[in-house]
């Protein structure tokens, strides 16, 4: 018992750390599952918008988590590598449902905005609304706007997510909102001048 409350005292590094040396999946590997379990499935789900393919992008995070669980090798937080091997994971899976299925999105997303102004002004309906908009884009900029705006990372951290520098994750980012805001103006989508 004493041996579980120390692990659970330890820090994401260095469970990782203690992950990488265990030869199976140990009390460290579980202590680590248990602590993002949560965060991955919930950054699945928003970048592929259903919960049968979150569950099942989730699961495989983890087993690539345990694969390569002697990959880490500290050069950000655990946090951030466990989120970037997420996104990667995610996009797979998005890209693997083939091109087609955004098309009919696409189509559906301006048949819908040209019908059903009225019912945009409710908070649900706003919801499926922006995923919808969101669609639109291509797979690693929508990733990278859910990353940021509804994980809440800042731009270091969706350069080490996404492998790129800074100033291009910021310019992804712009680029990204002036899409949507030249698709759909309506909405806005705020301002460029962001700095964290």
């Amino acid at each position: 018992m004493d041996a579980l409350l120390d692990i659970s005292e330890l820090s994401d590094e260095q469970l990782a750390a203690e992950a990488a040396r265990e030869g199976s999946d140990g009390p460290a590997f579980l202590t680590l599952v248990e602590r993002f379990r949560h965060q991955v499935w919930r950054v699945c789900y928003r970048l592929l918008s259903n919960a049968d393919d979150a569950n099942d992008a989730a699961q495989e995070v983890f087993v690539r988590l345990f694969l390569n669980r002697n990959k880490f090798k500290g050069h950000s937080k655990y946090s951030t590598w466990v989120h970037g091997l997420a996104v990667r994971t995610c996009l797979q899976v998005r890209r693997g449902r083939g091109r087609r299925q955004r098309r009919e999105t696409h189509v559906a997303v301006q048949a819908t905005r040209k019908q059903d102004e009225k019912r945009r002004e409710a908070s649900a309906e706003n919801v499926m609304d922006l995923m919808q908009m969101l669609d639109t884009l291509d797979d690693e900029d929508r990733a990278m706007l859910i990353m940021k705006y509804s994980e809440g990372q800042s731009y270091d951290e969706l350069a080490k997510t996404f492998e790129m520098s800074v100033s291009a994750c910021k310019m992804r980012v712009s680029r990204a909102r002036g899409l949507l805001r030249q698709r759909f103006p309506e909405h806005g989508f705020g301002s460029d001048d962001e700095s964290k």
